[in-house]
């Protein structure tokens, strides 16, 4: 069987803005702090205040490439941050990165390092001065941050530039400027700092639209709505769409599965996915090359402790050939349903078996192409073949694709699809 590598799937893994004035999507309600975890923070009036008691407030989902807005209002001496990639442990400063939220025109900061400023990422790279409005008053800021760009605007005037991979470079020690995806967070200090109209846009990545229709791909997510897909328009709350990225929020609701309205027989599926948010510590086995769990010397299971994250490609209307998209050792591309089916000889169970592990780390964007022709399957991960022309024994001749929750957060992009 040939490969067909699309020009989509060649396409380096580029960031685009889709819009000079992005439409946001709230982070912040307004009423409560839904979809935030932390203690020390309370809402008055519209607005999230930091109290004596106020540390890290942190968003549940994690992000990669975004623009962010926030208004905020210092008290004199204010300070805060926001932390941007940061795992959700340690010293967010460190194990991510803060961006300064601070007075510092108060005498207890005459002293402070040009990295110390406000707007500057804490330790690393300096701000430029003199932008902030008078204590008391709203400020306004945007944070871009697109692969390693980092851009930070302090109403309406750009205060920091800076490419994080250049930053690591000059930092080897710091962990958190290495890293491309993460919660959101304010970090107190116990000062009543103000955040309110706290919105945020992703960016997912780029796509060669022109070459994958000129290759005869269609798409099959719009980027704008479901369209295309079996679902309840009143009842879809756990599955939505914000600027050209399709989210799974991770949440149990009346539509789990995501199914395509039309079926398909041989084709060429082609998609950006990535976790959204954080999986839950478990033991899970780990696979050998032919498909087998590993036992020890007594034929017991040998299991690893792994963040458990979990969804897949349903392939042609059935659940046992489904790809697997997952944060198991052995890789995502493993079809379960024929893996671990005993009746199976060992050469298809081998085969469906991904040849290595090709995910991004965790938080990142994957780019994955699926062909199923006949009863064949391969799957490319990142430009890597980890599934080759593994048969799938009484697959169904023809069906639809479905989109799998399994409990964990996701998004997809770029779905496309090329019938053979």
């Amino acid at each position: 069987m040939k490969f067909l590598f699309v020009p989509l799937l060649v396409t380096a893994f580029s960031i685009h803005a889709s819009a000079a004035d992005p439409v946001m999507r709230p982070l912040f309600n307004g009423k409560d702090l839904t979809g935030w975890t932390g203690d020390g923070y309370v809402v008055e009036d519209g607005t999230i205040v930091c109290t004596p008691a106020g540390k890290n407030l942190v968003t549940e989902g994690t992000y990669t490439s975004y623009i962010l807005d926030f208004e905020f209002k210092l008290p004199p001496g204010g300070n805060n941050g926001l932390g941007i990639h940061y795992p959700g442990y340690g010293d967010s400063a460190y194990t991510g990165m803060e961006l300064q939220i601070l007075d510092n025109t108060a005498p207890q900061y005459a002293n402070l390092l040009d990295t110390q400023y406000h707007g500057s990422i804490y330790k690393l790279a300096a701000a430029k001065k003199g932008f902030l409005k008078p204590v008391g008053e709203w400020n306004r800021e945007r944070v871009s941050v697109l692969g390693p760009a980092v851009m930070v605007e302090l109403n309406g005037e750009i205060i920091l530039r800076q490419n994080l991979d250049d930053l690591a470079a000059r930092n080897p020690e710091h962990q958190g400027v290495k890293r491309r995806s993460g919660h959101i967070a304010f970090l107190g200090h116990g000062d009543p700092v103000a955040f309110r109209n706290i919105g945020i846009v992703e960016v997912p990545p780029a796509a060669n639209t022109e070459g994958v229709i000129a290759a005869g791909f269609k798409q099959i997510f719009d980027g704008k709505s479901l369209n295309g897909w079996k679902h309840d328009p009143d009842n879809t709350h756990n599955w939505f769409v914000s600027n050209d990225v399709l989210k799974h929020d991770g949440k149990e609701g009346a539509t789990n599965d995501l199914w395509t309205e039309k079926s398909y027989k041989d084709f060429t599926l082609v998609f950006d996915w990535r976790w959204a948010g954080d999986g839950e510590k478990m033991q899970r086995p780990i696979v050998l090359p032919d498909g087998n769990n590993k036992t020890n010397d007594k034929g017991e299971p040998v299991t690893e402790e792994i963040e458990e994250l979990d969804s897949g490609i349903y392939l042609r209307g059935s659940e046992k050939s489904q790809v697997n998209l997952w944060n198991w050792s052995v890789g995502s591309g493993e079809v379960y349903g024929y893996r671990t089916d005993k009746n199976q000889t060992p050469a298809v169970r081998a085969g469906v078996t991904p040849k290595m592990k090709a995910d991004a780390p965790v938080g990142q964007w994957n780019r994955t192409m699926i062909t199923l022709k006949g009863d064949r399957l391969t799957v490319v991960l990142n430009g890597r073949v980890v599934i080759e022309n593994a048969q799938l024994p009484d697959v169904n001749q023809e069906g639809p694709i479905g989109l799998q929750h399994h409990g964990q957060a996701i998004d997809f992009a770029n779905l496309w699809i090329k019938e053979l």
